[in-house]
């Protein structure tokens, strides 16, 4: 059987390769900004973030809705579980490319507990050995390497990006463990399944974000740059010259409180 699941790697190249000649073309024209802001794609953005605001409400977030609703917790724990089991793998391999050898012995100690006593990865055992999660992909190790975040984008469906990012879910994509998959409705079950998982361990961030009062945009747009920025340092990001986006007490107030609610929501 020929997996048609490289036909999804295909459409996602293109979705990012366009967005990467957009991002381009945009910088050629108007140059680069020179005022220390990273949004120079502002009106597309907003558009973007519109389109996929839209797609969510409909679609995602009431999908999302119904899996935490009515799939017994210890099942939704056992799924997020085994799509984290897998995704340490990759998160290994960026640890190796960073040099950063300790941490992917921890990865790789973390894949066999919880492939082996952990049921395929729906226990978490590993964690309470002493053996904690990292978060790492491909556009971290680019960061860690040096190349430059480039202009803020929100891609299609993918949501928030930076140039930089956008190149990085290539690799992620195409060494992504699900690839291995050769069965078609096997392969799409899963991503589906992933899709959800994910979104349901975002619905109590949403709920906080609007009521918060916030312009979205604005602050899905500076918590992930600070967020990319964190990780990409280890939670030690140099002290930028002057801030690009001037946030208030409320917004960071803000940021602190959704922070510790994906914390919550994702345990």
């Amino acid at each position: 059987m020929i997996k048609n699941n490289n036909l999804a790697g295909s459409l996602l190249h293109v979705v990012l390769l366009a967005a990467t000649l957009l991002i381009s073309g945009c910088a050629s024209t108007n140059g680069p900004a020179d005022d220390g802001q990273s949004d120079p794609l502002e009106s597309y953005n907003r558009a973007m973030y519109k389109f996929n605001d839209t797609v969510d409400r409909a679609v995602l977030r009431p999908v999302a809705q119904a899996y935490k609703d009515t799939v017994p917790q210890p099942a939704q724990t056992g799924v997020s579980n085994f799509f984290s089991n897998l995704d340490d793998v990759w998160v290994m391999v960026n640890n190796l490319l960073q040099l950063k050898f300790e941490a992917a012995a921890s990865d790789f100690s973390r894949v066999v507990w919880n492939s082996t006593v952990g049921v395929f990865g729906l226990i978490d055992v590993a964690t309470p050995m002493g053996l904690p999660k990292h978060n790492e992909d491909f556009g971290q190790t680019l960061g860690y390497w040096g190349v430059g975040e480039g202009p803020y984008i929100v891609l299609p469906f993918l949501g928030p990006s930076t140039l930089r990012d956008t190149g990085g879910r290539v690799a992620d994509w195409e060494y992504e463990p699900l690839q291995e998959i050769e069965d078609d409705e096997a392969y799409w079950s899963a991503v589906v399944l992933r899709a959800i998982d994910s979104r349901a361990g975002l619905l109590g961030a949403s709920r906080m974000l609007e009521k918060s009062g916030a312009d979205p945009y604005t602050f899905m747009r500076d918590a992930y740059l600070q967020r990319r920025r964190s990780l990409v340092h280890d939670g030690n990001p140099p002290r930028p010259e002057r801030l690009q986006f001037d946030r208030s007490d409320e917004d960071r107030a803000l940021e602190r409180e959704l922070e510790m609610e994906l914390e919550r929501e994702l345990q």
